[in-house]
Protein backbone atom coordinates (compact mmCIF):
# COMPACT_ATOMS: atom_id res chain seq x y z
CA UNK A 1 0.00 0.00 0.00
CA UNK A 2 3.12 2.21 -0.25
CA UNK A 3 0.82 4.97 -3.05
CA UNK A 4 -0.77 6.19 0.77
CA UNK A 5 1.71 5.70 2.98
CA UNK A 6 3.61 8.95 4.47
CA UNK A 7 4.93 10.45 0.40
CA UNK A 8 5.31 13.53 2.03
CA UNK A 9 8.36 13.01 3.61
CA UNK A 10 9.98 11.37 0.73
CA UNK A 11 9.17 14.49 -1.66
CA UNK A 12 12.52 16.38 -1.01
CA UNK A 13 14.56 13.78 -2.50
CA UNK A 14 12.55 13.10 -5.03
CA UNK A 15 12.20 14.97 -8.82
CA UNK A 16 9.88 17.00 -9.58
CA UNK A 17 6.31 16.23 -10.88
CA UNK A 18 6.09 15.25 -14.29
CA UNK A 19 3.15 14.11 -16.94
CA UNK A 20 3.01 10.98 -19.25
CA UNK A 21 4.32 11.78 -23.09
CA UNK A 22 1.96 8.15 -23.75
CA UNK A 23 -0.71 6.65 -22.37
CA UNK A 24 -2.83 3.97 -23.42
CA UNK A 25 -4.76 0.64 -22.74
CA UNK A 26 -2.92 -2.72 -23.94
CA UNK A 27 -5.14 -5.44 -24.78
CA UNK A 28 -3.23 -8.38 -22.88
CA UNK A 29 -5.25 -11.12 -24.00
CA UNK A 30 -8.38 -13.09 -21.78
CA UNK A 31 -10.87 -9.93 -21.32
CA UNK A 32 -7.80 -7.39 -19.84
CA UNK A 33 -6.80 -4.49 -20.76
CA UNK A 34 -3.81 -2.74 -19.37
CA UNK A 35 -2.83 0.66 -18.74
CA UNK A 36 0.47 1.78 -19.51
CA UNK A 37 1.87 5.39 -19.58
CA UNK A 38 5.68 6.30 -20.37
CA UNK A 39 6.95 9.64 -18.84
CA UNK A 40 11.02 11.56 -18.96
CA UNK A 41 12.75 11.63 -22.35
CA UNK A 42 11.46 9.38 -25.36
CA UNK A 43 14.69 8.78 -26.08
CA UNK A 44 16.00 7.72 -22.70
CA UNK A 45 17.43 4.99 -20.52
CA UNK A 46 14.56 2.53 -20.12
CA UNK A 47 13.08 1.85 -16.95
CA UNK A 48 9.65 -0.44 -16.28
CA UNK A 49 8.60 0.05 -12.92
CA UNK A 50 6.80 -2.87 -11.43
CA UNK A 51 4.51 -1.82 -8.43
CA UNK A 52 2.90 -3.58 -5.10
CA UNK A 53 0.64 -5.40 -3.87
CA UNK A 54 -0.15 -7.63 -5.87
CA UNK A 55 -2.92 -5.09 -6.57
CA UNK A 56 -1.43 -1.94 -5.71
CA UNK A 57 -1.65 0.05 -9.11
CA UNK A 58 1.04 3.00 -9.98
CA UNK A 59 1.09 6.42 -8.44
CA UNK A 60 2.40 9.42 -9.87
CA UNK A 61 5.13 9.82 -7.18
CA UNK A 62 6.49 6.81 -8.80
CA UNK A 63 7.55 8.72 -11.88
CA UNK A 64 9.75 10.92 -9.37
CA UNK A 65 12.46 8.36 -8.82
CA UNK A 66 14.33 9.29 -12.28
CA UNK A 67 16.23 12.24 -13.78
CA UNK A 68 13.37 12.91 -16.65
CA UNK A 69 15.94 14.57 -18.55
CA UNK A 70 18.35 10.58 -18.92
CA UNK A 71 15.41 8.30 -18.50
CA UNK A 72 12.12 6.57 -20.20
CA UNK A 73 10.09 5.63 -17.21
CA UNK A 74 7.17 2.87 -18.34
CA UNK A 75 4.66 2.17 -15.66
CA UNK A 76 2.00 0.18 -16.02
CA UNK A 77 -0.98 -1.24 -13.77
CA UNK A 78 -0.93 -4.92 -13.54
CA UNK A 79 -3.77 -6.56 -14.26
CA UNK A 80 -7.14 -6.23 -12.40
CA UNK A 81 -6.10 -3.04 -10.62
CA UNK A 82 -5.70 0.79 -10.83
CA UNK A 83 -6.40 2.09 -14.32
CA UNK A 84 -6.27 -1.92 -16.24
CA UNK A 85 -9.72 -3.35 -16.76
CA UNK A 86 -11.91 -5.62 -15.27
CA UNK A 87 -11.38 -4.25 -12.09
CA UNK A 88 -10.68 -6.50 -9.23
CA UNK A 89 -10.75 -9.28 -11.70
CA UNK A 90 -8.75 -12.60 -10.77
CA UNK A 91 -9.59 -14.57 -13.95
CA UNK A 92 -6.07 -14.90 -16.05
CA UNK A 93 -4.40 -13.21 -13.70
CA UNK A 94 -0.97 -14.93 -12.40
CA UNK A 95 2.85 -14.17 -11.96
CA UNK A 96 2.93 -15.33 -15.56
CA UNK A 97 0.37 -13.51 -16.90
CA UNK A 98 1.65 -10.43 -15.55
CA UNK A 99 5.71 -11.53 -16.83
CA UNK A 100 3.93 -12.51 -20.67
CA UNK A 101 2.19 -8.98 -20.23
CA UNK A 102 5.60 -7.20 -19.48
CA UNK A 103 7.10 -8.68 -22.34
CA UNK A 104 4.23 -7.24 -24.92
CA UNK A 105 4.95 -4.17 -23.63
CA UNK A 106 8.25 -3.89 -23.88
CA UNK A 107 7.87 -5.04 -27.58
CA UNK A 108 4.78 -2.60 -28.17
CA UNK A 109 6.96 0.05 -27.18
CA UNK A 110 9.98 -1.16 -28.91
CA UNK A 111 12.33 -1.47 -26.18
CA UNK A 112 15.20 -4.06 -26.78
CA UNK A 113 16.52 -4.40 -23.13
CA UNK A 114 15.59 -2.39 -20.21
CA UNK A 115 15.78 -1.64 -16.12
CA UNK A 116 13.71 -3.23 -13.81
CA UNK A 117 12.56 -1.32 -10.60
CA UNK A 118 10.26 -2.78 -8.15
CA UNK A 119 9.62 -3.08 -4.33
CA UNK A 120 7.57 -5.44 -2.26
CA UNK A 121 5.46 -7.47 -4.49
CA UNK A 122 7.57 -5.26 -7.11
CA UNK A 123 10.40 -7.36 -6.12
CA UNK A 124 9.25 -10.07 -6.24
CA UNK A 125 7.57 -9.59 -9.79
CA UNK A 126 11.06 -8.01 -11.01
CA UNK A 127 13.20 -10.85 -9.55
CA UNK A 128 11.10 -13.44 -11.24
CA UNK A 129 10.98 -11.50 -15.05
CA UNK A 130 14.57 -11.04 -14.99
CA UNK A 131 15.06 -15.22 -14.60
CA UNK A 132 12.56 -15.49 -17.26
CA UNK A 133 13.86 -13.44 -19.58
CA UNK A 134 17.99 -12.42 -18.52
CA UNK A 135 18.41 -11.34 -21.95
CA UNK A 136 15.92 -8.10 -21.46
CA UNK A 137 17.69 -6.92 -18.24
CA UNK A 138 20.29 -4.00 -18.02
CA UNK A 139 19.28 -4.13 -14.03
CA UNK A 140 17.46 -4.44 -11.45
CA UNK A 141 16.49 -2.29 -8.53
CA UNK A 142 14.62 -3.72 -5.78
CA UNK A 143 13.16 -3.29 -2.60
CA UNK A 144 11.79 -4.04 0.56
CA UNK A 145 12.34 -7.48 -0.70
CA UNK A 146 9.55 -10.16 -0.71
CA UNK A 147 10.16 -13.78 -2.13
CA UNK A 148 6.64 -15.14 -1.57
CA UNK A 149 7.54 -18.03 0.73
CA UNK A 150 4.97 -19.52 3.45
CA UNK A 151 8.20 -18.34 5.94
CA UNK A 152 7.29 -14.40 4.59
CA UNK A 153 3.50 -15.46 5.11
CA UNK A 154 3.46 -16.95 7.85
CA UNK A 155 4.99 -13.85 9.41
CA UNK A 156 2.89 -11.48 8.18
CA UNK A 157 -0.29 -13.02 8.41
CA UNK A 158 0.09 -15.95 11.24
CA UNK A 159 0.90 -13.71 13.87
CA UNK A 160 4.83 -12.97 13.53
CA UNK A 161 4.36 -8.96 13.06
CA UNK A 162 1.52 -9.02 15.29
CA UNK A 163 4.29 -9.40 18.27
CA UNK A 164 5.16 -6.00 17.66
CA UNK A 165 1.74 -4.27 16.81
CA UNK A 166 -0.29 -6.75 19.19
CA UNK A 167 -3.51 -4.46 19.42
CA UNK A 168 -3.50 -4.16 15.61
CA UNK A 169 -3.01 -7.54 14.84
CA UNK A 170 -6.34 -8.32 17.35
CA UNK A 171 -8.03 -5.70 14.99
CA UNK A 172 -7.14 -7.95 12.25
CA UNK A 173 -8.03 -11.34 13.88
CA UNK A 174 -10.87 -10.56 15.50
CA UNK A 175 -13.37 -10.16 12.80
CA UNK A 176 -12.56 -14.20 12.01
CA UNK A 177 -13.90 -16.48 13.96
CA UNK A 178 -11.95 -18.02 16.41
CA UNK A 179 -11.81 -21.47 15.19
CA UNK A 180 -10.88 -19.91 11.55
CA UNK A 181 -7.99 -17.94 12.92
CA UNK A 182 -5.67 -21.16 12.09
CA UNK A 183 -5.62 -19.63 8.42
CA UNK A 184 -6.51 -16.23 8.22
CA UNK A 185 -5.68 -16.16 4.43
CA UNK A 186 -7.93 -18.59 3.74
CA UNK A 187 -10.25 -17.20 6.16
CA UNK A 188 -10.35 -13.88 4.47
CA UNK A 189 -10.56 -15.77 0.74
CA UNK A 190 -13.95 -16.46 1.36
CA UNK A 191 -15.03 -13.36 2.89
CA UNK A 192 -13.14 -11.76 0.02
CA UNK A 193 -14.93 -13.79 -2.82
CA UNK A 194 -17.97 -15.60 -1.61
CA UNK A 195 -19.30 -12.61 0.28
CA UNK A 196 -21.86 -9.41 -1.64
CA UNK A 197 -19.44 -6.62 -2.26
CA UNK A 198 -20.35 -4.51 0.73
CA UNK A 199 -19.46 -7.51 3.04
CA UNK A 200 -16.24 -7.66 0.59
CA UNK A 201 -15.03 -4.57 1.30
CA UNK A 202 -15.26 -4.56 4.79
CA UNK A 203 -12.96 -7.17 5.27
CA UNK A 204 -10.97 -5.35 2.31
CA UNK A 205 -10.77 -2.64 4.48
CA UNK A 206 -9.79 -4.85 7.26
CA UNK A 207 -7.36 -6.58 5.35
CA UNK A 208 -5.60 -3.45 3.61
CA UNK A 209 -5.66 -1.57 6.65
CA UNK A 210 -3.46 -3.94 8.74
CA UNK A 211 -0.80 -3.93 6.13
CA UNK A 212 -0.51 0.06 5.02
CA UNK A 213 -0.55 0.27 9.43
CA UNK A 214 3.02 -1.27 9.19
CA UNK A 215 4.14 0.24 6.03
CA UNK A 216 6.19 2.71 7.95
CA UNK A 217 8.85 2.93 10.59
CA UNK A 218 6.73 6.29 11.85
CA UNK A 219 3.52 4.25 12.07
CA UNK A 220 1.30 5.52 14.83
CA UNK A 221 -0.43 2.40 14.07
CA UNK A 222 -3.38 4.08 11.84
CA UNK A 223 -3.01 5.80 8.49
CA UNK A 224 -6.80 6.14 7.60
CA UNK A 225 -8.97 4.34 6.33
CA UNK A 226 -8.08 3.09 2.79
CA UNK A 227 -11.03 4.02 0.05
CA UNK A 228 -13.70 1.16 -0.24
CA UNK A 229 -13.01 0.19 -4.03
CA UNK A 230 -9.16 0.52 -3.86
CA UNK A 231 -8.93 -1.63 -0.36
CA UNK A 232 -11.37 -3.97 -2.40
CA UNK A 233 -9.30 -4.36 -5.47
CA UNK A 234 -5.86 -4.75 -3.65
CA UNK A 235 -7.52 -6.87 -0.93
CA UNK A 236 -9.06 -9.56 -3.25
CA UNK A 237 -5.72 -9.39 -5.72
CA UNK A 238 -3.58 -9.81 -2.48
CA UNK A 239 -5.06 -12.72 -1.78
CA UNK A 240 -5.34 -14.34 -4.37
CA UNK A 241 -1.82 -14.52 -5.30
CA UNK A 242 -0.60 -15.24 -1.69
CA UNK A 243 -3.61 -18.12 -1.60
CA UNK A 244 -2.01 -19.18 -4.63
CA UNK A 245 1.38 -18.82 -3.61
CA UNK A 246 2.42 -16.55 -6.10
CA UNK A 247 2.12 -19.51 -8.88
CA UNK A 248 5.76 -20.50 -8.12
CA UNK A 249 6.64 -24.36 -7.20
CA UNK A 250 9.97 -25.63 -6.24
CA UNK A 251 10.88 -25.36 -9.55
CA UNK A 252 10.09 -21.39 -10.48
CA UNK A 253 10.68 -20.50 -6.40
CA UNK A 254 13.23 -17.56 -6.81
CA UNK A 255 15.91 -18.72 -4.83
CA UNK A 256 16.19 -21.83 -6.74
CA UNK A 257 16.88 -19.60 -9.90
CA UNK A 258 19.51 -16.72 -8.60
CA UNK A 259 22.05 -18.72 -11.14
CA UNK A 260 19.74 -17.03 -14.22
CA UNK A 261 20.31 -13.44 -12.85
CA UNK A 262 24.42 -13.90 -13.03
CA UNK A 263 26.42 -11.06 -14.61
CA UNK A 264 23.22 -8.65 -14.49
CA UNK A 265 23.40 -5.61 -12.03
CA UNK A 266 21.36 -5.95 -9.13
CA UNK A 267 21.30 -2.94 -6.60
CA UNK A 268 18.86 -4.09 -3.33
CA UNK A 269 17.56 -1.27 -0.66
CA UNK A 270 16.27 -3.20 2.26
CA UNK A 271 14.80 -1.02 5.46
CA UNK A 272 16.10 -2.76 8.22
CA UNK A 273 13.36 -2.18 10.44
CA UNK A 274 10.93 -3.58 7.46
CA UNK A 275 7.68 -4.94 9.51
CA UNK A 276 5.99 -6.54 6.34
CA UNK A 277 9.08 -7.95 5.00
CA UNK A 278 11.99 -8.44 7.14
CA UNK A 279 15.60 -8.13 5.78
CA UNK A 280 16.43 -11.54 5.51
CA UNK A 281 15.00 -12.31 2.24
CA UNK A 282 17.15 -9.31 1.14
CA UNK A 283 20.20 -10.79 2.63
CA UNK A 284 19.45 -14.25 0.88
CA UNK A 285 18.98 -12.92 -2.60
CA UNK A 286 21.93 -11.07 -1.92
CA UNK A 287 24.39 -13.48 -1.00
CA UNK A 288 23.06 -15.72 -3.84
CA UNK A 289 23.39 -12.88 -6.82
CA UNK A 290 26.93 -12.49 -7.02
CA UNK A 291 28.06 -8.84 -8.14
CA UNK A 292 24.67 -7.66 -6.69
CA UNK A 293 24.89 -4.67 -3.99
CA UNK A 294 22.43 -4.58 -0.36
CA UNK A 295 22.39 -0.96 0.93
CA UNK A 296 20.74 -2.04 4.56
CA UNK A 297 19.33 1.57 5.57
CA UNK A 298 19.00 1.60 9.35
CA UNK A 299 16.18 3.86 10.51
CA UNK A 300 13.77 2.48 7.99
CA UNK A 301 10.19 0.22 7.43
CA UNK A 302 8.53 -1.03 4.10
CA UNK A 303 7.37 1.81 2.41
CA UNK A 304 8.67 3.32 -0.61
CA UNK A 305 8.26 6.99 0.88
CA UNK A 306 10.36 6.29 3.70
CA UNK A 307 13.18 9.16 3.47
CA UNK A 308 15.97 6.98 3.55
CA UNK A 309 14.78 4.56 1.37
CA UNK A 310 13.59 7.48 -1.31
CA UNK A 311 17.32 8.93 -0.78
CA UNK A 312 19.19 5.33 -1.70
CA UNK A 313 17.31 4.86 -4.67
CA UNK A 314 17.20 8.29 -6.27
CA UNK A 315 21.05 8.29 -5.57
CA UNK A 316 21.22 4.62 -7.40
CA UNK A 317 19.54 5.46 -10.58
CA UNK A 318 21.67 8.97 -10.67
CA UNK A 319 24.65 6.84 -10.33
CA UNK A 320 22.89 4.71 -13.59
CA UNK A 321 22.81 7.78 -15.12
CA UNK A 322 25.95 9.08 -15.36
CA UNK A 323 28.42 6.14 -15.46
Amino acid sequence: MDKVSGQRRAVPHLYPPSNPFDQRMLDVGDGHKVYVEQCGRPDGIPVVIFHGGPGGGCSPTMRRYFDPKVYRVVLFDQRGCGRSTPSASVTANTTWHLVADTELIRETLGIDSWYVFGGSWGATLGLIYGQTHPERVKGLILRGVFLMTQRELDWFYGGGAGQFWPELWNRFERIIPPEERGDLIEAYHKRLFDAPIPEQTKYARAWSNWENALASIESNGFSGEAPGEYARIFARLENHYFINHGFLDEKTAILNNMDKLQGIPGYIVQGRLDMICPPRSAWLVHQKWQGSQLRMVPMAGHALSEPGITRELVRIMDEIAHH
